[in-house]
């Protein structure tokens, strides 16, 4: 672009004086060069017939003469310089117009780079927050689940010597091997509430009640794999600016739900459906089918779910359910569930 600078000047430039140097500096032009023929054509042929004539009369008939002759040759030049002046103008206002043509592109192109660098900047800014927060969350997830896992584990103890292996000191403070039973079994069973809060995942780091909720669901078997499937959903989903709290699905009925839950499926489940934001339906179709990544998360996802909400289904109560539909949980499999064509 500074290359054309120098010529968007100079045609920009192009005024009244510069017509008027175009008029002086063109030279002999066509028009001028017809006119003095017809000109000289002209006085040749009034000149034959003045003389054939046989010239002489008064004042009057002398002045019609000079009349007679100057007026064609007057008007056959303000003809050529009508044409010239009309030559000259249509030549200025095609340079103005290839001026403008070019100021108005420079004008574009660096308005586009104005508003497409913010833009590119603000999107970078947001994939890198939401990385930072996805791997901040990660990490104090796993801090609280090596707490959890850790907090109950006994100290170790030394190794008895072989005097107290033979007489038998000792054996009495070592602690006995709960062989066959899993951790899971002595966990109280995550309940209802703290699922829900599980499943919405914590509020931010002032979250106590979140987190606590969070660490008993992770505790849990069956109700960690589908807290595990929704951590990685939301986290490949911000990765492309969606966020379920700017989601604001319609509502649906809470016996809808129990009868999804019980296997019914079709059009008759479109409610379920609510999300209707177009960029966010949009950006998750086409990673659907670009990203094998992406698409293996999210079927996992929605089996995982499906799962669940059929084994919590069978003692929640209408208000249980109506809660867990705004978890940012249900708004993911919302999301993706219209996406893939659950509800159709």
């Amino acid at each position: 672009m500074p290359d054309q600078k120098p010529e968007q000047k100079g045609d920009a430039g192009a005024g009244p004086g510069s017509y008027r140097r175009a008029l002086s500096g063109q030279g002999v032009a066509a028009s001028d060069i017809i006119a003095f023929v017809l000109s000289l054509l002209w006085l040749a042929v009034f000149g034959w017939l003045f003389a054939r004539a046989g010239g002489g009369g008064g004042a009057a008939q002398t002045a019609m003469v000079l009349v007679a002759v100057v007026l064609p040759v007057a008007l056959i030049w303000l003809a050529a310089l009508a044409f010239r002046t009309t030559r000259m103008l249509r030549e200025e206002a095609r340079r103005l117009h290839e001026a403008l043509e070019a100021m108005r592109e420079a004008h574009a192109h660096q308005a586009q780079a104005a508003h497409t660098n913010p833009i590119v900047e603000k999107r970078l800014d947001e994939i890198a927050e939401a990385a930072r927060n996805a791997e901040q969350a990660m990490a104090k997830f796993v801090s609280i689940r090596e707490a959890a896992v850790a907090s109950p584990a006994a100290a170790p103890t030394a190794p008895a010597s072989p005097a107290e292996v033979a007489t038998g000191v000792g054996l009495a403070e070592q602690p006995g091997l709960a062989l066959g039973t899993p951790p899971e079994a002595a966990a109280a069973p995550v309940s209802t509430a703290d699922m829900i809060k599980a499943l919405n995942f914590p509020d931010g780091p002032e979250d106590t009640e979140g987190f606590r909720a969070l660490r008993r669901a992770l505790g849990d078997h069956q109700v960690s794999r589908i807290v595990r499937a929704a951590q990685d959903v939301l986290t490949l989903l911000s990765q492309d600016g969606i966020y379920m709290d700017d989601l604001k699905p319609d509502r649906a009925r809470p016996e809808l739900w129990r009868r999804f839950a019980q296997g019914e499926r079709g059009r008759t489940m479109a409610g379920l459906g609510g999300v209707r934001d177009r960029s966010s339906l949009a950006l998750s179709a086409s990673r659907m089918r670009k990203d094998t990544i992406f698409r293996d998360a999210a079927h996992h996802f929605m089996r995982q779910f499906d799962k669940t909400l059929a084994e919590f289904e069978k003692t929640a109560s209408d208000a249980d359910l109506v809660a867990l539909a705004e978890t940012r949980t249900a708004r993911a499999f919302m999301l993706l569930g219209r996406v893939a064509g659950v509800f159709d």
